[in-house]
Order: C-alpha cells, then structure tokens, then sequence
C-alpha cells in the first residue's frame, strides 16, 4: 500500500485545472533535449532517445576519461606523449586535426587542447592509446563507462566519432556524458571554453560558434559527419533571481554550422526565459518523519543526500504543490540512503515538475524481541 502526504506549499490563486507546461520553440533538429543541471529535469525533447551517429561528440566520452586518468594520476598535464603511425594516419581519414606527426612528442595539456578545441582526430587516438594501452581497450573502456551510467542507447566503436557501424549515441545520453563532465571535472570542464588554440604555429578556432556570440555559454562540443549532420552540445550558466541556473542543450542533426548555433540559442534562451528554478530542501535535511514499525527508533527521518531543487514554469515558485508517496507501512530495520519513497512536485494545475526519490537519512536497527513482537500484533489489528 502507498501512503500520500500533502506537503501543501500553496500561496496566491491557483491556476487553471488545465495549466499547461511551457511548450518548447520549434527545434530545427532531429533530436534534440534540454536539461537543468541543477535540477537534474528535462525541460524539452525530441527524439531524444533515438539512436544516432554522435559524429564527434564521442569526444566527450574520450575526454571525460583521460581526465579520469589524471585525476588518478595515472597522466600528467606535463607529460610528453609519443605520437604512434596509427595516430599520424587519422590524417588520412578526412577528419579534424591537430596536426601531430611521429617527430613530436605533445604534452598531455596539449593534447587536450587539440582534441577540445581543434576537435583533432589525431590527438584524440595519441590520448586514448596514452591512457588505455591501444585503441581497443580504451574503447572497451568508453563502453564499461556507458553501461555503468545506464546509457542504454550508447555504443562506441571508435575514440573520434567517425561514422562507423554500431557506433551511436542519442541526445540524452551525450547529455549525460556533458554533465559529468562538467559536474565531476570543473577545472578541465574550462577548456571548452577556448575560442581557439594555436599548435605547431597552425591556429585554428573552436568551431563552437555560440562562444563570444553569448557571454553566458562556456561550451561544449561540436560535431558532424554527412551522416550525423551538424550536432553540438552547449552549456550556459546565467545568474537569474534565485542564483545561478546552468542548463545543457543537445542538437543532433542539424543542417549546417550555423543553423546548430541557432537552434541551441534559441532552446537554452527559452529555458532560461521560460523556467525557474527553486531550492525546496537542503542535502541532508528532513523532508518528513514518518512513523517506523518494529524499530528501535519509532520515526525515520526522510530525504535526500544532495539539495533538493525543482525547476518550475516562470512565475510559479509559490505555487507549487508537493506530495510524499512512501511505503506505509515502514517496517524495520532501514539503512541510511535506502529508498522508501518520492517527493512529488506539481503546478497546481496538475501538471507534474518533478519527482526525487526519498531515502532514510539515519539508520534505524530492530528493536528488541518484544518491541518487534509489540508492533507486529498493533500491526495485525490496524
């Protein structure tokens, strides 16, 4: 059985019983989404989870893990790297480049900069075979990481993002992928920003076109390949009325370099326009207590580990209303982080915001043989 709690959080007049969410401009894409960060919610999508050729937005993947390599320190941003035959030959593919031959001997920091902001196919195999030994076990690599965030619609066969057979990704989970990155490794997360970068005296700009155009976007990625057409992942931070807001866009299969700027543009503006965002629980802290049967404690105390934030239609911060639904009855013992139940976010029109699972803050151990024997007969008869 599931009990419902009213939280009430309602203040002013109601809205209309058919309140809509807000609807999304029309998106020149074939798939695209949105996501606040803050909120972890998707604001607009479609087609999200289709499969697709990520083209080089597999990039993200290639980098999130050779920063994974130097936070273990099993790289140095220092460390010179030989240049293999098989990454000098990504030249003859047709694809970006940094322009590295077997005579060099790039630094890691360097590296980074050419796969990131040069999109250098070339650097991006020299870094994979720094990390993972060959190409074959970094993107055996790339997949154990997949599986392990759940990205069902992601497989890589390659490090670069070139058209290759079962190799796919979809909108949501390049999202996914960006907002690891940003959330897990800020210091590298910087380099996104690069409007261009200078190697062996060959200067090239960061094909992102939105950087400069917008103060507020600070990445990501750009891709394309005639068959994934022109994608990009873009993420902007904006200080807005309740503190600062970062959203990431996916666009996949746009049709020219300038119409993926655009299209992102006008998402990330609609979400900024159109949402706000509200902090309702702080980490840790108790969302409600509820009653405990056979424990040594008679309540539990409910919530979340990280701060609970909702992202609601513009204009409705104070009208919100929330629900707990939890397993009733909670039957002892209970660990700390288990989960028992959801706080539900709605717009009083019934519209549903957001839904965060709930856990048990503190542990609550059994209670003694006759406790135990007390609140099972309370049970029967209830």
């Amino acid at each position: 059985m599931r009990l419902l709690l009213s939280l009430a959080l309602l203040i002013g007049l109601a809205l209309p019983a058919r309140a809509q969410l807000p609807q999304p401009p029309e998106i020149a894409a074939r798939q695209y989404i949105l996501v606040d960060l803050g909120s972890n919610q998707v604001l607009a999508a479609r087609d999200a989870d289709a499969q697709a050729d990520p083209a080089s937005l597999t990039k993200l993947m290639t980098a999130y893990l050779v920063f994974n390599a130097i936070r273990d320190k099993k790289l140095a941003p220092e460390q010179e790297i030989a240049v293999s035959q098989r990454a000098w030959a990504e030249r003859k593919g047709g694809g970006s480049l940094m322009f590295i031959d077997t005579t060099m001997r790039p630094k890691v920091d360097e590296l980074l900069k050419g796969m990131i902001v040069q999109s250098g196919n070339d650097a991006s195999v020299a870094l994979a075979e720094a990390v993972g030994g060959s190409l074959d076990a970094f993107v055996q690599m790339m997949n154990r990481q997949a599986q392990a965030w759940g990205l069902k619609n992601t497989q890589f066969r390659n490090v670069t993002g070139l058209t290759e057979p079962g190799h796919h990704s979809s909108a949501r989970d390049v999202a996914t992928i960006a907002a690891k990155i940003i959330a897990e490794h800020p210091q590298f997360y910087a380099l996104y920003s690069m409007r261009q970068y200078t190697y062996n005296n060959i200067k090239q700009d960061n094909r992102n076109l939105l950087l400069g155009r917008d103060p507020s976007i600070d990445g990501m990625k750009t891709g394309y390949t005639e068959a994934a057409g022109y994608c990009l992942v873009a993420s902007a931070q904006r200080d807005m009325a309740n503190g600062k807001r970062r959203l990431v866009s996916v666009v996949m299969g746009t049709a020219s370099r300038e119409a993926r700027a655009a299209e992102s543009q006008k998402l990330l503006n609609w979400g900024f326009q159109a949402w706000d965002s509200l902090r309702l629980f702080e980490a840790g802290k108790a969302v409600a207590t509820v009653p405990v049967w056979k424990g040594s404690t008679k309540e539990a105390k409910l919530g979340a580990p990280e701060a609970i934030v909702v992202t609601m239609p513009k204009g409705e911060g104070d009208r919100l209303k929330t629900a707990i639904e939890r397993t009733d009855p909670l039957v002892a013992p209970l660990a700390a982080g288990q989960r028992v139940g959801t706080l539900k976010v709605t717009t009083t029109g019934g519209a549903t915001v957001a839904e965060v699972p709930l856990t048990v803050l503190e542990p609550v151990e059994l209670a003694g043989i006759f406790g135990r024997a007390w609140d099972a007969i309370r049970l029967w008869i209830r």
